[in-house]
């Protein structure tokens, strides 16, 4: 017997998902060949030489390795409350790393996820209403697989998004809702958006279970106010969807009038108890930028006992997450506190950490608007920009005339190419906006400020210098709006 792309199941064949296409796929032939590329396609912190934190992996290091806890030349390399701490893990994990551990994950990083919440929100969490994964990404994937019950189920996703959503509801079998982010004020939602998009998706017959909030946003850095929080759970309540809440980049906000303010502490503030709340991090992101360790959580708020069994049981079908990840989120969620050894270095690399991209974000928000017919505002949060641009309308291309799955198969064809000779002329990979949706007629890249400073800086103004020289040639003409 043969096998061949038709005989695939059609869900994966029509998945798509942007940050590693065809684009990247060229990035990394070209990159072989001997090409220097910057790749600013996808938020993988330490590729681009974001340093890990010492804390966390020398605990990881002990974690793994425990024969260094009897070595006396080794354990002057560690801190005094860290050697003392990780004697006291490995009592909790007696069967070591390597062994598979309970289905939800460790218990005691299950306290400590619960007792992090408690800490930054000041209300009350259940550790047993945690679940540990494989990043954020596995538990965004549970809570759409489970409730994605019948033919036409589907889940309102923003628009711009990022791509898990819509290549993992297609893998699933349920219908994208998309809902646009409004690009004239700082992405924010309305009201009324959310609205139009259920109302469109009902006369479709398609039937809405739930709802997807990005805060800080992925791709468009912005920082969600409590106002919006507050109007999105009273939507969610009145008809009567589940809220998927990744906020995945809490540590991320640079924007001095922003804060992270999560969906957990704005339920309990308007005393929301019935609406189903499902909240994600992750250990790849904020400012640890551990995307290998495969490490997060899910916790679930407003959910009965018997439908948490169901997701511990969709965890336990994996058998568990991970165990060095679960270890990293534990690290995530119980640093060293103010007094032990460990505390100053801590806070002076995280710090560092966080003022860098910061400035980073200032630098290319602020370059990349100064470049005529590209804007972009400074990213509020998170770690990227979508970058809006425009070029002429090509030869006989009346965009406006245009049918409207026409006019954006032609805007994603000219964008991805736009990218495809950005890549080839600068070695820039960034993504085509059409990857994550935006709004009719237009068009963006998502680019991340991940690169060191001194390459960003140069990366601001080779994207300049490319964006002038071909708008105004013939043969790369676009479109606009």
């Amino acid at each position: 017997m043969s096998i061949s792309k038709t005989r695939l199941n059609q869900r994966l064949l029509d998945a798509e998902y942007a940050v590693r296409g065809p684009i990247v796929q060229r990035a990394q032939e070209l990159e072989a060949a001997g090409r220097k590329i910057i790749y600013c396609n996808i938020g993988n912190p330490q590729a681009l030489k974001q340093p890990p934190l010492t804390y966390l992996r020398q605990l990881l290091c002990l974690m793994e390795y425990p024969a260094l806890l009897d070595s006396e030349a080794a354990l002057a390399l560690f801190p005094k409350d860290l050697v003392e701490r990780v004697g006291l893990l490995r009592a909790k994990v007696p069967h070591g790393t390597g062994a598979y551990t309970q289905s939800a994950g460790l218990p005691f990083v299950c306290r400590a996820v619960a007792e992090f919440i408690e800490r930054r929100d000041g209300i009350p969490a259940d550790p047993r209403r945690v679940i540990l994964t494989d990043g954020a990404s596995k538990a965004a994937q549970a809570v759409l697989l489970a409730m994605l019950r019948n033919p036409g189920d589907g889940f309102m996703i923003p628009i711009p998004q990022y791509p898990l959503y819509s290549a993992s509801l297609t893998l699933y079998g349920g219908e994208q809702i998309g809902y646009y982010l409004d690009e004239q004020h700082g992405w924010q939602l309305s009201e009324a958006a959310l609205s139009r998009s259920l109302d469109e998706a009902r006369a479709r017959g398609v039937h809405a279970v739930g709802i997807v909030v990005i805060n800080p946003g992925n791709p468009t850095g912005a920082v969600l106010s409590v106002e919006n929080i507050r109007m999105i759970i009273a939507f969610a309540r009145r008809h009567g969807l589940v809220v998927i809440a990744d906020e995945v980049y809490q540590e991320n906000v640079y924007a001095p009038d922003r804060s992270f303010v999560s969906f957990a502490k704005v339920m309990h503030d308007v005393g929301d108890a019935t609406t189903p709340l499902f909240s994600l991090h992750s250990v790849s992101k904020g400012f640890l930028g551990e995307c290998g360790h495969r490490g997060g959580y899910l916790e679930l708020r407003n959910v009965p006992d018997d439908v948490l069994d169901q997701f511990i049981k969709l965890q336990s079908i994996s058998l568990c997450a991970n165990v060095p990840g679960q270890l990293a989120t534990y690290a995530m969620v119980a640093p060293p506190r103010e007094g032990d050894e460990s505390y100053a270095r801590y806070q002076r690399e995280r710090d560092a950490i966080l003022e860098d991209l910061r400035e980073k974000a200032r630098l290319l928000g602020e370059g990349l608007s100064r470049v005529p017919g590209m804007s972009v505002d400074v990213p509020q949060g998170a770690l990227y920009a979508f970058v809006r641009f425009e070029l002429p309308l090509g030869p006989g291309a009346d965009a406006g005339a245009m049918p409207e799955a026409e006019r954006a198969a032609l805007i994603a064809e000219r964008e991805a190419a736009y990218c495809l000779a950005l890549l080839e002329e600068t070695g820039i990979c960034v993504v085509p906006g059409s990857g994550f949706g935006q709004p009719p007629g237009t068009l963006h890249f998502r680019t991340t400020f991940l690169p060191p400073r001194d390459e960003i800086e140069a990366l601001v103004s080779r994207l300049g210098e490319f964006h002038v020289k071909y708008a105004a040639g013939p043969a790369f003409a676009g479109v606009t709006a």
